[in-house]
C-alpha cells in the first residue's frame, strides 16, 4: 500500500515538470526544458546534440502521458501525475528510467566533456536550467557522483532520478 506522505512526496515532484508554472504538463513544458538547456550550454537546436534533446524531450513527453495522461487532453493534472506516478510506477521505477533515458542522456551530452561525462559542476547547471534551487542542485550534483570521480555518467543519474520521482522512502 502506498502512504499518503508518498503521494505528496510525488505531488511535490509535479512542479519539476510543470515548467512554465501553468498548473498543468504538456508537451511545451518538456520542449521549454530543452530550449532552456540548449540556451544554457550555447547549442544549436539544430545541431545534433540540439536534435538529441528535443527527441529525448518528446520521448520523456510521450511516455509521461502514456502513464499519466488518463483523459487523453494531452495535459497531465496533479492528480493525473500523482496517480500516474503512486500506480503505475511505484513498483517499476526501471519502467520510469527507461523513459527518462534518452533526455537525460541528451541533457548529459549538453554538459560533457570530451570523454563523454560531465563534471558535477556541469551537472548542476543543468539541474538549476530545469529549475531546481542553487543548493540543492550542487548538493544533488555532488550526491549523483557515486564513485566520487567528480564526473556524472549516464549509469549514475538515471537510476538516481528514478528513485527520485517513484521510490517511496
Amino acid at each position: 500500500m502506498v502512504s499518503s506522505e508518498y503521494e505528496r512526496r510525488i505531488a511535490a515532484r509535479f512542479a519539476t515538470f510543470d515548467q512554465d508554472g501553468n498548473g498543468w504538463i504538456d508537451r511545451e513544458d518538456f520542449s521549454g526544458a530543452a530550449k532552456a538547456l540548449l540556451a544554457e550550454f550555447r547549442t544549436a537546436a539544430r545541431s545534433v546534440k540540439g536534435q538529441a534533446l528535443y527527441a529525448g524531450a518528446e520521448a520523456f513527453w510521450q511516455g509521461m502521458a502514456g502513464i499519466a495522461d488518463r483523459d487523453g487532453d494531452q495535459r497531465i493534472t496533479r492528480e493525473e501525475f500523482v496517480n500516474g506516478a503512486v500506480k503505475r510506477l511505484h513498483d517499476s521505477p526501471d519502467r520510469f528510467a527507461e523513459i527518462a533515458r534518452p533526455f537525460l542522456h541528451a541533457a548529459l551530452d549538453l554538459a560533457a566533456a570530451p570523454d563523454g561525462t560531465a563534471s558535477v559542476e556541469d551537472t548542476a547547471r543543468v539541474l538549476r536550467t530545469l529549475g531546481v534551487q542553487d543548493d540543492i542542485a550542487r548538493s544533488a550534483a555532488g550526491t549523483l557522483d557515486t564513485d566520487g570521480d567528480g564526473r556524472v555518467v549516464e549509469a549514475e543519474i538515471v537510476p538516481a532520478v528514478a528513485r527520485y520521482f517513484t521510490v517511496s522512502e
